[in-house]
């Protein structure tokens, strides 16, 4: 298929456009068939947290989700990058209990709770940000779950060498079919390794994601199982007024949608068995949840009236005032 122009997405304020994001996507088919693009879709990009339900595979694959009795709860957690609110942090802080684990034992580090309103609530208390506030907290609970079950030693899991990590670089390379063995590498937010790879491996995989039955049944369960979580966990997978649960909900059991740092966003389609992958070229999120919103209306997902929130976003200024709006580009191409 030959390289379309990328996405552009428009910055308006009053009558002009003030600024422009640009991205590059894809849409592909579990066999490999990419079916949409824009822009280069093969260069290579570190997919962050929008790997979230492909690094949960090994969780469900290993038996440990079943071992420990975990639930949608906390499978969704497993693939969230959730916004520290109490319901997120008391579900993690009650499996880590189940582990006989604590928040000592996550590797993550800490951050302040993605969700203002708990921020502030924190504060208030003269409570310090803590581990589990981590919007991968609950990842690390997977992470510690699987190294549990196995028999795997716990600390230094978010180490390369680490089973924990060489698991998941083998559930990449065997979803997503791009040799990673001498992909550029780097430290993700949370201390774990991050892989470069193609945007059509990260759509390939999450199109695999999307089509359990051309699967090994052990995986293709698992497939299941996270999609399933997920679609009816929806703000475990992020939190109130954030992009991915508010488009979930919007359309029930349609899609996942998982967004990553730096203008990486992905979404697997079960009902037509297709992976999405994005990234916007400045890291802008802003732009990537437009984009995400946009692919997801053309593929049918998000009809034009449940998209109509995500596709043109407000820009506000300090006194509350709509002062302009972040968009698609009018002439963006769909073919």
């Amino acid at each position: 298929m030959a390289e379309k122009p990328p996405l552009t997405i428009e910055v308006t304020r009053g009558d002009m456009v003030e600024s422009r994001h640009r991205a590059a996507a894809v849409v592909m088919d579990a066999a490999g068939k990419s079916l949409h693009s824009w822009g280069d879709v093969g260069r290579l990009v570190y997919p962050r947290s929008a790997i979230k339900p492909l690094q949960a595979l090994a969780l469900i694959e290993t038996g440990a989700a079943e071992h420990f009795r975990l639930g949608d709860a906390e499978i969704a957690l497993a693939s969230a990058s959730h916004s520290g609110t109490p319901a997120h942090t008391d579900a993690v802080a009650r499996w880590l209990a189940r582990l006989g684990l604590s928040e000592r034992d996550i590797e993550c580090g800490a951050h302040p709770p993605m969700d203002e309103e708990a921020a502030r609530a924190l504060a208030r208390a003269g409570g310090a940000p803590g581990r589990l506030h981590n919007n991968c907290s609950g990842k690390h609970a997977g992470f510690l779950s699987t190294a549990l079950h196995l028999g795997e030693p716990t600390a230094g899991y978010v180490k390369a060498d680490h089973p924990v990590q060489r698991r998941l670089k083998r559930i990449l390379v065997e979803m997503g079919g791009a040799d990673l063995a001498h992909a550029p590498t780097g430290i993700d937010g949370c201390g774990i390794p991050v892989y470069g790879m193609p945007l059509t491996g990260l759509a390939r995989a999450l199109a695999g994601m999307a089509d359990g039955d051309r699967l090994a049944p052990t995986r293709g369960g698992a497939v299941k199982r996270i999609v399933a979580a997920m679609t009816k966990q929806p703000v475990m997978i992020a939190g109130r007024e954030r992009f991915d649960t508010r488009a979930m909900q919007a359309a029930p059991d349609a899609f996942v949608a998982k967004g990553g740092a730096e203008g990486v966003h992905v979404a697997i389609v079960p009902g037509l068995g297709l992976g999405v992958a994005l990234k916007v070229d400045d890291g802008a999120k802003r732009a990537a949840e437009v984009a995400m919103a946009a692919v997801l209306n053309f593929l049918g997902v998000l009809t034009d009236a449940s998209a109509e929130p995500f596709v043109q976003t407000p820009v506000v200024n300090a006194a509350g005032d709509r002062v302009g709006v972040v968009r698609m580009a009018k002439d963006w191409r769909k073919e």
